[in-house]
């Protein structure tokens, strides 16, 4: 059964960081892409950032390029996600996602975690 289970969420202050971690089981974690979504509170959905199998390829969604980093560590089964100067509009509902292959482009979202709340105050 694949298990997805994210950590790190909490709140933050305006500008600061956190970092989102992905602890992944049930699947050959290595063999697939992964990733992030989120929810906003007005229930808008986003994906957010995306790594290759090989962690050789990311994409991020614009409004987060340039401040998010997406990471894995395939021997630790985990992805990471370091954002970094938050803003108000990127508090949400942060969902860690398996893609259905090993690419970022031309897959689908198969399974996904509970999810961690990031909360970013004045």
């Amino acid at each position: 059964e694949v298990q997805l289970v994210e950590s790190g969420g909490g709140l933050v202050q305006l500008g600061g960081s956190l970092r989102l971690s992905c602890a992944a089981s049930g699947f050959t974690f290595a063999d697939y892409a992964v990733g992030w979504f989120r929810q906003t509170p007005r229930g808008e959905r986003e994906a957010v950032s995306c790594i290759g199998s090989s962690a050789g390829v990311t994409w991020y969604s614009d409004s987060v390029k340039g401040r998010f980093f997406i990471s894995r560590d395939n021997d630790k089964n985990t992805m990471y996600l370091q954002m970094n100067s938050l803003k108000f509009e990127d508090a949400a509902i942060y969902f860690c996602a398996k893609r259905n292959t090993g690419w970022c482009r031309g897959s689908d979202f198969d399974s996904w975690g509970q999810g961690t709340q990031v909360t970013v105050s004045s």
